[in-house]
């Protein structure tokens, strides 16, 4: 087969050639097609349903509405996880597919089930909404939107009626929520006493309003020719003409709403508010689809945003409050220029030893092809271009050229040969049997290089999305330039190097690099045991030093914008939140670099955060000029002077690794299950204080599940039926007086503007006012709230939270430092330790759970790895001594890694354990070539076994493995000099680790090999 493909290619090479020059031109064309992100989706399938219900208590909520969405979709296919959450008036239930499900399939089969529940459920609930598809990175701009000019309602108009549909049209765009938002009503203020000495009744008012603001149609009339509709046209539009309403008549003159109540344009009661740059203001989130890709629709809202701006007078819009595209950008420059720089070092080093043109544009053409092929196989799977990605090309930037090199080195070395021949055999003739002699090894190392990397298809969750991009754009770049090595490199030498001219002896720096090898090398061959006892000795202190490392599972990413969770006591009013949020707005922009803040108090309509008015996310952006870590620390001494409220400080990135990972956004999180939450209350505190003095803590919080005042209005149902009353008649008069009833809506240059009757401030301020709230009897008298209803401050939880259809609470911590694993490992053995009553138990989540389960598997898949890994090196070598000598170079090759991983901070990540993967198949190629080498010196050439054997094939390997080796090494080596910039997070520390194996595993091929050879490979290989 390899005979047949390499005679082709040397056969048609002009069409070899002709064909690799269109693969260059449609792979620059995919790779400028390709969409571009930060990160691969890292989200599993995830469904939300939100149903509102004003008025509702929490427990309310949970038992009339939770409960039973729960159980409707309880047992969806392919369901993983199901989470709800229930606050005052808001349900919200989200349910987590297994990885690979099609989410228009999960949506639709969710929505079936929340169909047939929905008639079921509580008269004052309203339908059930299922939010958009949201991508893991959902959050795609923030925008601030203020005016010193018009007030916030004006604001809302603009942004409800004018901006919200214009970016709701832009592809890709799922949702935009709005923080602050207060829509303007015309509302019916009325106050029980006034309306008595009017003689007027609550209903009165509620059906005269209800009557003027009500929409009917008008039917049609039909003429002999012509039909045509009636339409009554509504006499409101403002306050005065809804104060002109009547609503009865007193002494054959019309009593008016205006007479009765006091009649203002004014907004409900907000759920939640926003402040930008230490005022009020607007907050719109720009939310994207799974499917769309966050540089085009940054750029097509920014230009939507632009388009609007002449008719929005006096409004000053900030878009870049919140802009990941921005990161995006530094990231993919960044990482762009590695690749490129890594290029131009590996063109450099290839000049340097091969030290002619044409041998060095053969070795360079497997770079371009075998990166581009790679780009058109992924963009024609639909794939983004995201750091991972190239990552994956980056490293695969010094191994691509090693097949090329092998081939063009061995033909090189065959030709010149052949001129001093006695019998010389044509140039065809030697470029295939040249060829031919490394097909074996090369094949073998690349099968290799691939079988090392298929644990990585393996890992689940998110760890398996993360690193899979990469693996698969490295296996993907490793496998094309495998086929380039058998197909053009061949044809490219028979075009360009027989007729060369051909020098005699080596290039000035492999002879240099020669010279030196000789003087060194048999002092060593001549000592196998120094070889031996060094080896060993590496072996034990790499043991030893293995388990100092620290753990982690990500890195903090380099972004410029950051989010801090500001959480109060439960209870605490927008008020309250919006004052320390302005205090905190102009503390944080005195600080140096920091370019603008945007805050959300609370919640917003149809938006994925179900909060109360206590919970206030803060947002801001750096100048990318300023110094990060300064500035972050400044940051930091800011956020840590509130002290009696929870707060951190974090990158949007790793708040959604976290909460994609537990549905919490800390690193470590102890998750308690049981039925009753006054006994996971406490158990939760005893939690707490039992891992308060682990050292390396930080940020330790028991989530604020707990019990907060609400006014409980319980009915005296005798005393009710003695005047006259009904349990409907008081609620629906309390209700209208406290929480206000919306009775009919109007239209205003194509904006819906609801009409509502509510008490006036005076009647619902405190609960002395709510006692004397008077109801309107059948019979014409008026009875306070109080002498027909029990009014009493109850407590009430502020939340429930529930996982699998269990409640449970979340003791949540950060850690402060970098040994992730110690303090995790220290936390689960103190709360094992505890004793937990019949029905509850902890379970413990976060970033070191979710690193140990992908360690776990990645260690049995690598196991399995190896396992046909051996079973490769035998089907080639034929012999158990010389597989053992290959599998040795693996061992080797993590003494170097594990020393990497202590010089760049003394943690292993997992991005560091996708290193040591990537290492031990550029070790184990190497190895491979040399022996491979030894054999075909001993069995082709006659060479008889013992040391010149050895010092011979390692010397003519000198030069191969020296420039396979510092290709990848100085491939890598533009991220590792450039540091943790963005972009490089996650692949510098797999660099390092990477560099590092390279250095040791290159010494041992170079000298203890050639030692270990001469001992231990004298076999006999059958054919």
């Amino acid at each position: 087969m390899m005979r047949w493909l390499i005679s082709v290619a040397l056969h048609q090479r002009i069409l070899v050639l002709a064909l690799a020059v269109v693969l260059v031109v449609f792979g620059v064309q995919a790779a400028r097609q390709m969409p571009l992100d930060v990160f691969p989706e890292f989200a599993p399938p995830l469904v939300e349903i939100q149903t509102e219900a004003p008025g509702l208590s929490t427990e309310e909520v949970e038992n009339l509405i939770t409960v039973p969405l729960e159980n409707a979709v309880n047992g969806t296919a392919w369901l993983k996880t199901l989470r709800s959450k229930s606050v005052l008036g808001l349900s919200s239930v989200v349910c987590i597919f297994q990885e690979g499900t099609d989410l228009m399939r999960a949506r639709q089969l969710v929505q079936e089930r929340v169909a047939t529940i929905t008639p079921r459920l509580p008269a004052v609930a309203r339908a059930p909404v299922m939010l958009s598809p949201l991508s893991s990175t959902s959050r795609a701009l923030k925008i601030g939107i203020s005016s010193k000019k018009l007030s916030q309602m004006a604001l809302s108009e603009l942004a409800l009626w004018t901006i919200r549909p214009r970016l709701m049209s832009v592809p890709g765009v799922a949702n935009v929520a709005i923080w602050g938002q207060r829509d303007r009503q015309l509302q019916v203020l009325v106050d029980p006493d006034r309306l008595a000495a009017n003689g007027v009744t609550l209903d009165a008012v509620v059906r005269a309003a209800g009557d003027a603001a009500t929409v009917s149609a008008g039917g049609f009339v039909d003429l002999p020719n012509q039909r045509l509709p009636v339409t009554h046209v509504s006499p409101l539009q403002t306050p005065d003409d809804l104060a002109r309403t009547v609503v009865q008549f007193t002494g054959g003159a019309p009593l008016r709403l205006g007479d009765v109540a006091e009649i203002v344009e004014s907004h409900p009661p907000p759920i939640g508010d926003a402040v930008i740059n230490d005022g009020p203001g607007l907050l719109l989130i720009v939310e994207k689809q799974p499917w769309g890709n966050t540089l085009d629709v940054t750029r097509q809202v920014e230009a939507t945003l632009t388009a609007l701006q002449p008719g929005l007078h006096d409004v000053d819009i900030d878009p870049t409050i919140f802009r990941p595209a921005t990161f995006i950008e530094r990231s993919l420059h960044n990482l762009s220029d590695a690749l490129i720089l890594g290029c131009v070092l590996v063109a450099v080093i290839l000049i340097a030893f091969l030290f002619e043109w044409r041998t060095a544009v053969i070795s360079l053409s497997a770079i371009p092809l075998s990166l581009l092929a790679a780009a058109l196989v992924l963009y024609l799977r639909g794939g983004t271009l995201n750091t991972m990605v190239l990552a994956g090309l980056v490293i695969a930037v010094g191994e691509v050229v090693d097949d090329a090199i092998i081939d063009v080195e061995n033909i090189m070395r065959r030709l010149r040969l052949n001129r001093v021949a006695v019998h010389p055999l044509s140039p065809f003739r030697v470029v295939l049997k040249a060829s031919l002699e490394v097909r074996s090894a090369v094949v073998f190392a690349s099968l290799i290089v691939a079988m090392v990397f298929l644990p990585v298809f393996f890992l689940d969750g998110l760890a398996g999305t993360f690193f899979r991009p990469l693996a698969f754009s490295y296996l993907l770049a490793i496998l094309a330039s495998l086929l380039v090595a058998l197909t053009l490199t061949p044809a490219m030498c028979l075009m360009l190097l027989p007729n060369a001219k051909q020098r005699q002896g080596d290039t000035p720096l492999t002879g240099v690099l020669k010279q030196h090898y000789r003087q060194l090398l048999p002092v060593i061959v001549s000592r196998p045991q120094w070889a031996t006892g060094f080896l060993l000795a590496a072996l034990v202190s790499t043991a030893i030093a293995l388990p100092r490392l620290g753990e982690s599972f990500l890195p903090n990413f380099k972004e410029t914008d950051f989010l801090m969770h500001w959480v109060e006591k439960p209870g605490t009013s927008l008020e309250a939140m919006r004052r320390i949020t302005i205090q905190v707005s102009k503390e944080l922009r005195a600080i140096p670099g920091v370019r603008n803040f945007g805050s959300h108090i609370g919640r917003a309509e149809v938006a994925d955060e179900v909060v109360g008015p206590n919970f206030t996310e803060l947002w801001i952006s750096l100048d990318t000029a300023v110094d990060y870590d300064s500035t972050v620390a400044k940051i930091q001494t800011v956020v840590d002077g509130y002290p009696g409220l929870y707060r951190d400080v974090l990158t949007y990135l790793r708040e959604r690794t976290k909460e994609v990972l537990t549905g919490a956004s800390a690193t470590v999180v102890v998750r308690l299950y049981g039925p009753d939450l006054a006994v996971l209350r406490d158990k939760a505190a005893e939690v707490s204080k039992t891992i308060a003095d682990v050292p390396g803590i930080a940020n330790l919080k028991v989530e604020p599940q707990i019990v907060v005042p609400q006014i409980q209005i319980r009915l005296k149902p005798d005393v009710a039926a003695n005047f006259g009353l009904t349990a409907g008649h008081v609620r629906r008069a309390a209700a209208t007086l406290i929480k206000g009833s919306k009775v009919g809506e109007i239209y205003r240059e194509q904006k819906i503007i609801d009409v509502t009757v509510w008490g006036a401030e005076r009647v619902r301020h405190d609960l002395a006012a709510l006692r004397q709230l008077t109801i309107d009897t059948p019979s014409g008298a008026r009875v306070p709230l109080s002498d027909v209803a029990d009014i009493d401050i109850a407590p009430t939880p502020n939340e429930i939270k529930r996982e699998n259809s269990s409640r449970r609470i979340d003791v949540t911590c950060n850690v402060s430092g970098n040994d992730l694993g110690g303090v995790a490992r220290e936390i689960e053995r103190r709360v094992k330790s505890l004793t937990f009553a019949q029905g509850y138990h902890p379970e413990f989540l976060g970033e070191y759970t979710a690193r140990q389960a992908s360690s776990e598997r990645l260690a049995w898949l690598s196991l399995a790895s190896l396992l046909g890994i051996v079973v490769l090196l035998h089907v080639d070598f034929r012999s158990l001594r010389l597989v053992c000598l290959v599998a040795l170079t693996l061992p080797f090759a993590l003494i170097g890694g594990v020393l990497g991983a202590f010089l760049s901070g003394g943690v292993l990540s997992l991005g560091s354990l996708v290193g040591f993967i990537t290492v031990l198949g550029i070790a184990a190629r190497n190895g491979i070539m040399l022996l491979s080498h030894y054999r075909h010196l001993e069995q082709e050439e006659g060479q008889v076994f013992g040391a010149g054997l050895a010092m011979r094939g390692a010397e003519e390997r000198l030069a191969p493995i020296l420039m396979t080796a510092a290709c990848a090494g100085l491939a890598l080596l533009p991220l590792i000099l450039k540091g943790n910039v963005p972009g490089h997070e996650i692949e510098y520390p797999m660099a390092v680790v990477i560099l590092g194996g390279l250095i040791t595993s290159t010494l041992l091929n170079l000298f203890l090999m050639p030692s270990l050879y001469c001992r231990y490979g004298n076999v006999t290989v059958k054919n």
